[in-house]
This record gives C-alpha cells, structure tokens and sequence, in this order.
C-alpha cells in the first residue's frame, strides 16, 4: 500500500484545520492598535494552536520519510490522528473567548492529549508495520518523548483543576517547546 496517498490526505487535512483556524480569528472592530487590545487573547492562542498544527505537520512528515510500509491498522491509526487535529479550532475558538475559565481551558487539554495519545497510537502502528528492526522501530524502540508528553498533557489538566485553568495552557505550551524541533536523529538517518 503506498503512503504517498495517506500523507497527501494528512496534508491537505492539516492545511483545513489550519484554514479554519484562521477563521475564527475575526479582525478588530476600530482601525487603531487599541482595536487589537479587544482580541489579543484570540490572537495569542490562535498562534499557539497554529504553532501546534505546524509541529505534528513537521513531525509527521519527518516520521514518514523513514516509513517504507502502511496498512489498514495505519490508515485508521492515522485517521484517529486527523480527527483529533480537526478539533483544534473549535477548542481554541472556545479557550480564546474564555481564557480564564475551566472548562474551556479542560476541552483544550483534553484535545490536546487525545492528538498526542493519536499520535503515539500511530507511531506503535507504523512500527508494527515496518517491523522493529527497521529504522523507524530502532529510533522509536527506545523514545519516550511521546510518554512524557502524555504526562504533562494530563498534569496540566490536572493542576489545571486543583490551581487555576492558566496551567492547562502553560504545559501544553512547554510542550511545543520541547517539540518545535523534530528529532534530528530521523534526519540523520534518512541522510544514510
């Protein structure tokens, strides 16, 4: 089964969600800078969830160039993936008219997580695909970036409850960080 057709759908998919993204982000109502103070809760986890849409597309992208084989378990592994990712503006629409509150801040979280879970799902699979011993499953034997990633998704939401929402957006954001840059060993590797 060729992957070419499962990355050009990835793509045109992530490229939507980035569209609609952008959307819901309405421009100010007066032509000042004053204008701006109105949205700038909006403009700030708009770019936080676009930051987020643009790592898992480079991440992706990355993982595939060492991916020789998919099946059927990868194509629905890598739909769970796309459906987690087409939440994205919806949650940020919501955590962006109430920043302060929970529940809001709970449901962006929680998409969150279920896009990393979606993501860590579709690594298993595309290891199982290839086999443990090819250079996908040797590089991701041993890689528990996507655990700890899962646990920080579930202690931001955590202390998100017990101490103030701000920490649901604050590890998810520390997450970003710790993904912007693709793991250079799979660069390494598809140099070989």
């Amino acid at each position: 089964m060729s992957k070419s057709r499962l990355e050009a759908f990835t793509d045109a998919v992530i490229a939507i969600v980035m569209t609609i993204l952008v959307l819901e982000l309405h421009q100010p109502t007066t032509d000042t800078l004053a204008g701006l103070v109105g949205i700038e809760r909006k403009l700030f986890i708009y770019i936080v969830s676009f930051v987020m849409l643009a790592i898992y597309w480079n991440n992706h992208h990355h993982m595939f160039q060492l991916v020789h084989e998919i099946d059927g378990r990868v194509l629905w592994a890598n739909n769970f993936f796309i459906f987690a990712l087409t939440l994205v503006p919806f949650a940020t629409a919501w955590v962006g008219d109430f920043i302060d509150s929970l529940i809001p801040q709970l449901t962006y979280g929680i998409m969150t997580l279920l896009a990393n879970c979606a993501y860590l799902i579709l690594t298993k699979e595309l290891i199982r695909a290839n086999g443990k011993e090819s250079a996908l499953g040797d590089l991701f034997q041993r890689y528990n970036k996507s655990y700890l990633t899962i646990f920080l998704n579930i202690l931001g939401l955590g202390l998100g409850i017990l101490i103030h929402p701000y920490f649901v957006l604050i590890l998810n954001i520390g997450i970003l960080i710790m993904w912007i840059i693709p793991d250079r060993r799979i660069e390494n590797e598809y140099k070989k």
